[in-house]
This record gives structure tokens, C-alpha cells and sequence, in this order.
């Protein structure tokens, strides 16, 4: 008998703060949430692939599909805020039994680990924002572009053209991957209501009160690509301003695929920001 196909999308499923949630829970110790970006057919192993088994060797690793992205569930009133992803997430921590964790957030869902860590700081140990939203800026053309998406082979190439700085990681075989992605059941239906037009407001809505930032007692890593095309360097530059604890890491050569594009090294960065906390606990789990 022909066994069939699991797409290794798909992790186990939870309810969380009553929704069905995907998520992958790979390794042991310490937990590590990871909340990934906002990009059409976006999931969090597409996301977070080339991390988790690097993160998983020390530490539990927590990569869920947020609320009406990937395979996890979306509301019949298609009504998404921050407010409302930030429940999601926590409702994950909570039906796992998780009373803290690191916070790993790309774009905007650091945006959400911000907020999270501002309005839930005891539920947050090390917090993490990589090319992250969360301040005020005027929206990006390849931001726009990125949350006014329509589906097409053509719009999805042009799209990772945006993303990327490496031109070797960008061809049609993953363009043709990712615009499949795009168009399955329900998938461009839910992103559509998340963004729509004018999207400027997206921007500010998913930013914290610059005086909550500069309250935040968390320590907290910043890192950028230096040539993103998504989210402006300055935002990160922001962050880092504001953030007492904070420390920025730059790649160059690098566009809004950090995690991606280097993928080694940004591993090793976390890993040690992370294992900083693990040692100044006195354990690893």
C-alpha cells in the first residue's frame, strides 16, 4: 500500500487560546519560541528550517504557524491584530506548560515578540529581533509589495528578487515552490485580510509605544541584513536606541533572509546569545 505524502510543514497540532495550531517542537532544555515572518505561504518550517535542527541540539525548540498563517487554523471573522497574535502565542506557551521562554522574532513577527515581551515580560527571558518591525517607519516598496501580494508565478519570482541578497538562492524552481505554497485552500484568502490597503497603517499597527520599548529590562539581540529591502535597517538601528539591554548584529552582504542566507552564522549568534542566560542560570534546561 502507496503511504501517503506528510509535508514536513506540518509538526503536531495544539489548541491554543482555543485556535488548532501547527507547530514543530524539536529538542530539549531550555525553550526557544520562534514567530515567523508574514510573507504569502509563509510557514514556520519554511521559515525556521535551516535553525531548528541547530537550536533543537541544546535547547527545546517551540515554531509554531501563527493564527490564520501556514496549516494552523484561521478565524471565521478574519479579524487579525497584534493584540490578537500575542494571545495566540501565549495561549501556545500556556497549553504547553511553558512558563518562560526565549523569543525568537523575523519581521513581523518580531514585531509580536516585542509586544509580547512588553505586555508579558515575566513570560520572557532573552528576546531575539531579526529584521524585526515594532517601531514606526514609512512602508517600504518592498514591503508593500511583500503584503499587497496577488498570486502569480511572475509576482512570486519578483518577490524573492526583494528578499534576497544572494542572487544564487533565488530561481524558478523556488519561485514555482513558494507560489504553490501561496495558493493553497485558505492560504491567500486569510493573508488577504491581514494587510489590505492602505498598508502604511499595518506598519503602525504592529508597532509598541517607543516609551514600553525603552522600558523593557529584557536582554535583547538585534540583527539585520544590511542590504533588506523589506524592512529598513533604520528600524533595527531604532530598536537597538531603545532598548536598554540591547546589542546589534549587522550582516552584510545580506538581505531580508538572515536566517536564510546565513543560516550558519546565525545560528552560532543565537546560540550564543541564549547560552549566555543558560550559564548565568547555572543550567541548560
Amino acid at each position: 500500500m502507496t503511504q501517503p505524502v506528510t509535508s514536513p510543514e506540518i509538526g503536531r497540532e495544539i489548541l491554543a487560546a482555543g485556535y488548532r495550531t501547527n507547530l514543530h517542537d524539536q529538542g530539549e532544555g531550555f525553550p526557544v519560541l520562534l514567530i515567523h515572518g508574514s510573507g504569502p505561504g509563509v510557514t514556520a518550517w519554511a521559515n525556521w528550517r535551516l535553525v531548528m535542527p541547530e537550536l533543537a541540539r541544546h535547547r527545546r525548540v517551540i515554531a509554531p504557524d501563527m493564527l490564520g498563517f501556514g496549516y494552523s487554523e484561521r478565524p471565521t471573522d478574519q479579524h487579525y491584530s497584534q493584540q490578537r497574535w500575542v494571545e495566540h502565542a501565549i495561549g501556545m506557551l500556556d497549553t504547553l506548560g511553558i512558563q518562560q521562554a526565549d523569543i525568537v522574532g523575523n519581521s513581523f513577527g518580531g514585531g509580536l515578540a516585542l509586544a509580547l515581551a512588553i505586555r508579558h515580560p515575566e513570560r520572557v527571558r532573552r528576546l531575539v529581533l531579526m529584521g524585526s518591525v515594532g517601531v514606526s517607519f514609512p512602508i517600504t516598496e518592498g514591503l508593500d509589495a511583500v503584503w499587497g501580494y496577488n498570486p502569480s508565478f511572475e509576482e512570486m519570482r519578483r518577490l524573492l528578487d526583494v528578499f534576497a541578497y544572494d542572487r544564487n538562492l533565488v530561481n524558478d524552481e523556488l519561485a514555482e515552490l513558494r507560489y504553490q505554497a501561496s495558493i493553497r485552500p485558505g492560504f491567500q484568502e486569510s493573508f488577504a485580510a491581514m494587510f489590505p490597503a492602505p498598508r502604511q497603517r499595518w506598519v503602525d499597527g504592529l508597532a509598541s509605544d517607543p516609551a514600553q520599548i525603552s522600558s523593557l529590562s529584557h536582554e535583547t539581540l538585534v540583527i539585520h541584513g544590511r542590504e533588506d529591502r523589506v524592512i529598513p535597517l533604520s528600524a533595527s538601528l531604532a530598536l537597538s536606541d531603545l532598548i536598554p539591554n540591547s546589542q546589534l548584529h549587522v550582516f552584510g552582504h545580506c538581505g531580508h533572509w538572515t536566517q536564510i542566507e546565513h543560516a550558519g552564522r546565525f545560528a552560532r549568534l543565537v546560540e550564543d546569545f541564549l547560552a549566555e542566560a543558560d550559564a548565568s542560570q547555572g543550567k541548560c534546561a
